[in-house]
């Protein structure tokens, strides 16, 4: 019976010490992830910056580039479909950043970088799922079957939007190609447009990622592949390889199944520095920043995002693992894993809030101080404001000290 107290005082003490304020840095990183259907009034704006600054975040990452469109003013992509109810004057971005900077918060714009439509493709003729579905990457079971189909066809673009539909459990949406030259140079322009005419904090990429290692087998990607393998390959070899290749499409990547996988991670890390490249010509100060998957080997294998590479060649500046778990040992061990490859550069630990209870975030952000992390980003602001308005406020009161 006394071991038993003893125990149960125990445990208190560990609960209980975990609302003792928190050794915070000073310059911790308290940030949102803010998704766009928060960006389409002033009112909902202005809502969100009060609801950030009173709980004590610091930072916003929201969401101006979803689904190949733009909630702020483009030249390069059409306006976001959510805004038809505004006026064509209002400019969700620029909102944000008068209101977020009068406050005293940073702001980042968070840019999916490859997923450019839901599965049900936009009917925007500007939208680039009608203008480029050559664009678009294709999933290995149904490669074989489009490859003499007409990209600008209706069937095309009907086919890749009902296997997306079919798989939705495990792919987001359609996918712009970072192996296709065009789609890369595209996604390259809409970003640095971004960091040239608005005053952001940073920009911050997501789904800079292939869907699955079953994309891209587009006619173009294995063009590209094709021609990657030339200098490899002896006058006989490329022969007797084109020969197969007309009767087999895919031939080539089965034929070096190896290098297929390092030729979409090296295309992925080329569209990487090239993005960099272009937000620091323009804005030098602006922190570029990524949402990766907490595995490396994971995302190397079956997203072909190796982030770590990325950190080590400087092409981020800071990395945001999305820890999104309920389990605290699993997040524990995936922040601590990304804290030591990061080496010395930020990190920035992603937290599931949607999923979580508020004590359960409050002891993740402890847990993610304790690994050494320089802040912490929860998803999502817009799943508190419809569930549970009360849950910032707590967590800045037991977490942030507000």
């Amino acid at each position: 019976m006394l071991q038993f107290s003893i125990r149960a005082v125990l445990v208190l003490l560990a609960v209980s010490s975990s609302f003792l304020p928190a050794q915070q840095p000073a310059t911790e990183v308290r940030a949102l992830w803010v998704q766009r259907g928060t960006l389409t009034s002033p009112g909902a704006i202005r809502t969100l910056v009060q609801s950030a600054k009173a709980a004590g975040f610091n930072t916003l990452l929201v969401q101006v580039r979803g689904r190949g469109d733009a909630y702020y003013q483009s030249r390069l992509e059409p306006r976001a479909a959510l805004l038809a109810g505004q006026p064509v004057s209002f400019d969700p971005l620029e909102s944000v950043l008068t209101d977020a900077h009068a406050a005293g918060l940073r702001v980042h714009a968070w840019m999916n970088a490859n997923l450019v439509s839901e599965a049900e493709p936009s009917a925007l003729p500007a939208h680039i799922v009608q203008a480029h579905p050559e664009w678009l990457m294709v999933p290995k079971e149904i490669a074989t079957d489009l490859w003499d189909v007409d990209p600008d066809s209706r069937e095309y673009l009907a086919e890749l939007s009902r296997y997306t539909r079919a798989h939705s459990d495990r792919i987001e949406g359609l996918y712009a190609s970072p192996l296709h030259p065009d789609a890369a140079n595209h996604a390259v322009k809409v970003i640095a447009d971004v960091a040239a005419r608005y005053p952001v904090d940073g920009i911050h990429l997501d789904y800079i990622r292939f869907p699955s290692a079953e994309f891209d087998y587009s006619h173009e990607a294995i063009t590209q592949f094709r021609r990657y393998l030339q200098p490899y390959l002896s006058d006989s070899e490329r022969r007797q390889h084109d020969a197969r290749a007309k009767r087999e499409p895919l031939f080539y990547t089965q034929m070096f199944p190896q290098r297929w996988v390092e030729f979409r991670q090296e295309r992925l890390t080329e569209l990487v520095t090239r993005i960099r490249a272009a937000v620091k010509a323009r804005r030098a100060e602006a922190t570029l920043s990524a949402a990766v998957f907490p595995d490396a080997e994971e995302a190397s294998a079956r997203r072909l995002q190796t982030w770590d590479d990325w950190l080590n060649r400087g092409l981020l500046d800071v990395i945001c693992p999305m820890a999104y778990t309920t389990d605290a040992g699993v997040f524990r061990s995936q922040v601590a894993n990304v804290r030591r490859l990061a080496g010395a550069r930020p990190v920035w630990a992603g937290i599931g809030a949607f999923q979580l209870s508020a004590l359960e975030t409050i002891l993740n952000i402890r847990a993610a101080r304790q690994i050494g992390t320089q802040g912490v980003a929860l998803f999502s602001y817009d799943n508190f404001q419809n569930a549970n308005r009360d849950y910032l406020a707590v967590v800045g009161r037991d977490a942030f000290g507000e």
